[in-house]
């Protein structure tokens, strides 16, 4: 059963949205509704599920929708139509004070700006959820102490946030988030505002974190790489529709159309791509799945990077045995299907 899922998930800014729904149901454009109505379309008809502990990336380009869309998950905007379920919790019928307690319990949110308490220290900031639910003072401090540690942030519980960096300053926030314990984080553009070098330690410490805690994570992006990179899947949104959900690897080598082949087109498959994506697959009877053939060859992981697994398949004489983690032969791979997949995507289509 999805954690999150949303059905016709539609969002229209302007005095009048339900005059607009019509127009969308005829297939009218994005532009020509705005032109004809001077509505905004955000959101059209989205259909998205969320599996638990998964982290599920949208992105998209600048107007996409992205944030509209995880503003309307919380009900910071509200949607126009569509459904909207958090296990077997229709929130978009929850009361005023029924949706405070959702946001205060079990769904967290890290903005792109920070959004820090300028006056409060770093140990206030995270304990300041626990604050909102009531939770007492020694209590709230502990915990959030506990969560200033786990972000590498010892020693600064008592600065302020104008004495931290920004990469700093965004560890804090990402804490204040997963000090309640929430169920769902919500992330807008969280790392955009940060130096490269500092983004990169950021995706680091994310996957780390979900790779202990398995929380079920939207996350917002308009960088590709770094939805590749964090997402278990990844959802593409354009005028407000979305394009593709699948995998990174689905996403690379079997882009839905020419937009999301535009965004993927000068991307690194080496560092997106398993072993397992490209590999010859060994026909269940067949020597090769027997283990009979290649016994003394390289031996290379299924979930291993194709990057890594690249120098290995060049210097070998012949095709590398793939195995999965019980050792079991699941295929072959030779330095032509690898370079063959870099260049233009195993299966896709060549242009």
């Amino acid at each position: 059963m999805p954690h999150l899922e949303a059905r016709r998930l539609t969002k229209v800014f302007g005095p009048d949205p339900d005059s607009v729904l019509p127009l969308l149901r005829d297939g009218v454009g994005k532009d020509e509704i705005l032109e004809r109505t001077g509505h905004t379309v955000g959101l059209q008809a989205v259909d998205m599920t969320v599996e638990p502990g998964e982290t599920f990336v949208v992105m998209g380009l600048s107007g996409s929708g992205k944030s509209t869309l995880v503003r309307c998950v919380n009900r910071l905007i509200e949607p126009t139509t569509g459904t909207l379920r958090l296990d077997d919790t229709d929130v978009l019928a929850l009361s005023s004070g029924a949706l405070r307690e959702l946001r205060r319990r079990r769904m967290g949110m890290v903005f792109q700006r920070f959004a820090l308490l300028p006056h409060r220290s770093v140990l206030d900031n995270v304990s300041f959820g626990l604050q909102v639910q009531g939770v007492p003072r020694a209590e709230r401090e502990r915990r959030a102490g506990a969560w200033v540690e786990r972000v590498g942030l010892q020693g600064y519980e008592r600065a302020l946030p104008r004495e931290l960096s920004g990469g700093m300053q965004q560890r804090v926030g990402l804490a204040r988030a997963l000090c309640t314990d929430p169920e769902v984080l919500l992330m807008d553009e969280a790392f955009s505002a940060l130096d490269p070098l500092i983004r990169r330690e950021m995706q680091d410490e994310l996957l780390r974190l979900q790779a202990e805690l398995g929380k079920t994570i939207v996350f917002i992006t308009h960088d590709l790489d770094e939805a590749l990179r964090l997402g278990d899947r990844v959802a593409v949104l354009k005028d407000g529709l979305l394009v593709q959900v699948g995998t990174p690897a689905e996403i690379v080598m079997h882009p839905a159309d020419d937009y999301v082949r535009a965004f993927v087109e000068h991307v690194d498959r080496s560092r997106v791509l398993k072993v397992r994506h490209v590999m010859c697959t060994a026909a269940a009877g067949s020597p090769l799945a027997n283990g009979s053939a290649l016994a003394e060859g390289v031996r290379l992981q299924a979930n291993m990077p194709l990057h890594e697994a690249l120098a290995l398949v060049a210097s070998a004489s012949e095709a590398a045995i793939v195995v999965d983690t019980s050792g079991r032969t699941v295929g072959r791979l030779d330095a032509r299907t690898a370079l063959s997949a870099l260049v233009r995507g195993h299966g896709e289509p060549s242009r």
